[in-house]
């Protein structure tokens, strides 16, 4: 019955953790744009924008990130996944884990993002932003797909799969910023 709590807590900081990833990249094409504002709107927006992401960073998304670390390092050692992990049967797990990460890795680049723009440095584009904000969603498709389908599906199909699912996901972003475009035009 504890290895089902630890496992509850774990999926709940694995949610914050990534609402967290999911709105961070938002607030920076935001404060992006506030660029283009007239100088008294735009360092408002810069100030208000700055404590939102501070705010978000610091306290949930930091942290849900360490917790999600600490209970599922505590799922896996007692649900016993050590000994499955490179054995045929535990090979989805193994994957998974290195989706997860380069989902850490992820999250230390919007760190380093986070940092630039606290200290005024706007190194991206709204557009560069966009698509950054969408790395999250391809990283969650790939982890949640992986730990419900385990190995019920074949990896080549997987992989499939998920390329279709990124070419889709930019697809998208590139038709929002089309749309976008014509819309501002007079």
């Amino acid at each position: 019955m504890a290895y089902q709590y630890l496992k509850a807590i774990h999926i709940i900081f694995v949610v914050t953790w990534f609402a967290g990833m999911f709105y961070m990249p938002r607030l920076f094409i935001y404060n992006t744009e506030a660029n283009d504002k007239e100088a008294a709107v735009k360092q408002a927006l810069h100030d208000q924008f700055a404590v939102m992401m501070k705010r978000l960073w610091f306290g949930i998304t930091w942290p849900s990130a360490i917790l999600t670390l600490i209970f599922g390092s505590l799922v896996l050692h007692f649900g016993g996944w050590g000994p499955v992990l490179f054995t045929e049967s535990g090979r989805w797990l193994l994957v998974k884990l290195c989706f997860v990460i380069l989902l850490y890795a992820y999250h230390f680049s919007i760190h380093k993002i986070f940092k630039q723009q606290i200290s005024g440095v706007f190194k991206y584009s709204s557009q560069q932003l966009r698509i950054w904000n969408e790395v999250a969603t391809i990283f969650l498709v790939a982890i949640v797909m992986l730990a419900t389908v385990k190995q019920s599906i074949s990896f080549v199909w997987g992989l499939v799969g998920l390329v279709c699912f990124v070419v889709l996901l930019m697809s998208a972003v590139k038709i929002y910023k089309v749309i976008r475009e014509k819309n501002k035009r007079p």
